[in-house]
Parts: structure tokens; sequence; C-alpha cells
């Protein structure tokens, strides 16, 4: 299923996975909408793929505030696919983290993408397709509340693709952990022993390319067939654990 002049929603789309799930899309001649909540770090990215040649009109919206969701669903077109990238990550088991970090882990994944979710099923074209993502790094013991969340994304794209058949499509993409801005908060030794730790228990001996994550949400855009599963990006890391 080709991308040319189709119109792709990407939430999240100013860095990361959902970045260069951007570039990827408009390289293949999609017409793109971007969000992020920082107006001048999402200003700063439209230029810069304006000075690659690849056009995008964006939006400031906040996934985890329900009116700022509402409000950009209101006003945009509809679209042919969405891709989300709402939610965070936490560390902490069930009883050593916080209950407030726990249950915004929480929220930001299941009820953040609902929201967009119920939204977007009004907007979304026959033959488009809702791609979420989930995640399939940590233990319940040492990240409590984003694997409720990675799980219930799972259920959600289930529970969403029998409900929007035949109409759309809906799946989602679960990476293991991966260098990506998500840890620029991190001291630099410690995204590297995280590195090295999860490289060393990964079949293939290392952690994931940005852009190889980004290549399963255009496949999941591109595959007419595929719908309500959630594609594991983990290198073989399920095997083995």
């Amino acid at each position: 299923m080709s991308l040319k002049d189709k119109t792709v929603v990407v939430i999240g789309g100013t860095s990361g996975f959902g970045k260069a799930t951007s570039l990827k899309a408009v390289g293949l001649d999609a017409r793109l909408v971007i969000t992020g909540r920082d107006a001048a770090k999402l200003q700063r990215v439209i230029a810069e793929f304006a000075s690659a040649g690849h056009e995008a009109a964006g939006h400031v919206v906040d996934a985890a505030e329900v009116a700022s969701v509402a409000a950009f669903f209101e006003k945009v077109e509809p679209f042919d696919h969405l891709v989300s990238m709402a939610g965070g990550f936490m560390g902490g088991g069930f009883l050593d983290a916080d209950y407030e970090t726990i249950r915004r882990a929480v929220d930001e994944k299941l009820f953040a993408n609902l929201q967009i979710a119920r939204h977007a099923a009004k907007k979304i074209a026959d033959g488009g397709s809702m791609t979420f993502t989930a995640g399939s790094g940590g233990r319940p013991h040492n990240a409590s509340g984003a694997i409720i969340g990675n799980d219930a994304i799972r259920t959600l794209v289930q529970g969403l693709a029998v409900e929007l058949a035949p109409k759309a499509r809906v799946n989602a993409v679960a990476p293991t952990w991966t260098p990506t801005p998500l840890w620029r908060g991190m001291p630099a030794a410690d995204v590297q022993a995280t590195q090295k730790r999860f490289s060393q228990t990964i079949p293939l001996g290392r952690t994931a390319e940005i852009e190889e994550v980004a290549s399963a949400y255009i496949f999941l855009m591109q595959c007419g067939f595929i719908t309500g599963q959630t594609i594991v990006v983990d290198g073989g890391l399920t095997l083995v654990s």
C-alpha cells in the first residue's frame, strides 16, 4: 500500500521514533502532520524538514491533556494514517515506586492513547490505520506502571481493530530499550551502561537503531492486511528472556 499523497499524522513527531517515522513517511511522498508539546522545538523540526525538501504541518499538542488532544482533532483535516508515540517510561516496582508515578505511567500509556483513538476514529479515512507504541523492555518488578501500560496498549489495539474493521486497521509497535532522546535526562554514563547491559542479553548482540524501529511503523501503515497486532522490535530478546 503506497503512502504517496496519503496524510500521515504523527503524535509526538519531533524526536526519536516519531521524528524518524515522520522522515520516512515524507520520503515516501506522504503528506505529513506532526505534533509536539514544545512549540519552539516543533518549529525547529518543521524548519529542518523544510531544509531537506519535506513539507510538514505542525500543531502544539500535549497528549497527556484531554483538552489539548480534543482541540487538535477538532481542527485537523481527515487523514489516512495515525501514529502515536504517546507514553513515557518509569522505573521501580509496585512497592518501591511512588504511587503517583505508577498511575501517571498507566495514564500516559492507556488513557492518553484511548483519548487519541476515540477522536481519531472520527477523522480517519477508509483503508487507513492507527499505530500505537507499547514496549517490550523492563519487568513488573522494575517498571511496574510502564509494564501495565504496555500490556494495556496490546489489549487496546485488539479491541479497536475489531471495532474499526473493516474501515481501518489498528496495530502497535513494541520496541525494547533503544538509545533515543527519551533518555536525555539520564547521565551519559548511565545510558551507555544500560545500552551495554541490553546488548549483552539481546541475541543480535546490540540495541536497535532508531531508524530500524521507525521502519516497523511504516510497515504497519503499508501492509493492508495486518490488524490487531503488536510487532515486537527487540532483536530476539523475548526468545531468551
